[in-house]
């Protein structure tokens, strides 16, 4: 009888132990997979490239106050007209230009003795957007829609029609970047970098100037203010994160 006791004593007594070490060696398994992912580097890098458009979005607007309705929207058709007859002597395609329809408001003087308001005229106004594929043709369009009577015109929007391509080199010139960046942190650290565990990216880019007339230049009587236009360079940027693992040079 004592002899089964003694027994069963002794089985509980390995598995307990069995159970123990499997435990230990579970956490010790799961401390070391910890530490492993501890050993990481994470640096950033910046890409830039610059390049010169070649399209523009052209937003030209046309007003006018007339006391009579039917004068207001006759000279602002009339405007609109002789423009859209422009944009096709100058062999703009149909397709990239758009004119909104017409807005009509009334206006109002308010008489503080009657404390009534007068309608003194009527504002009418109307839009045209052009995007334009060629800039060269830029400083032409503006100067002769204002000869026309134009009197409202936004700045232009340029980009490029290799915009994706660009960023998209901006983005690769961002990588090398931060490689580099990863590169020289490790090594200072006595360790280098092995393969990347994740990378978080955007681009994007910035608007040069908007192309201004050179007044000094337009003033000249023998240029043609149509060829005084500049456009400058768009800069296209991309920014990465990176986590690289990181190996010490005495576990190579």
């Amino acid at each position: 009888m004592n002899s089964r006791k003694i027994a069963r004593t002794s089985q509980k007594a390995a598995l307990l132990g069995a159970m123990t070490a499997s435990a230990m060696l579970l956490s010790g398994m799961t401390h070391a997979a910890g530490e492993e992912r501890l050993r990481t580097i994470t640096v950033s890098g910046q890409g830039e490239v610059q390049a010169e458009p070649d399209r523009a979005v052209v937003q030209l607007g046309i007003e006018s106050r007339k006391p009579k309705m039917e004068d207001a929207r006759a000279e602002v058709t009339k405007t609109v007209d002789a423009v859209l007859k422009l944009t096709r002597d100058m062999q703009i395609d149909p397709q990239y230009v758009r004119a909104t329809r017409i807005n009509i408001q009334p206006e109002y003087n308010w008489d503080n003795n009657t404390r009534e308001r007068h309608l003194i005229g009527y504002y009418v106004s109307r839009q045209i957007e052009i995007d334009l594929r060629d800039l060269d043709r830029l400083g032409r369009l503006l100067e002769r829609s204002f000869d026309l009577g134009v009197n409202q015109a936004s700045d232009p929007r340029l980009d490029s029609s290799k915009r994706r391509d660009l960023e998209r080199e901006a983005l690769a010139k961002a990588v090398q970047d931060a490689r580099l960046n990863a590169e020289a942190v490790a090594k200072a650290a006595n360790a280098r970098i092995g393969a990347p565990r994740s990378i978080s990216a955007s681009s994007g880019y910035v608007q040069p100037p908007m192309p201004m007339r050179m007044k000094a230049v337009a003033m000249a009587e023998s240029v043609d203010a149509s060829q005084t236009y500049q456009s400058g360079q768009m800069t296209f940027n991309g920014s990465v994160q990176i986590e690289y693992d990181l190996v010490p040079l005495s576990a190579q």
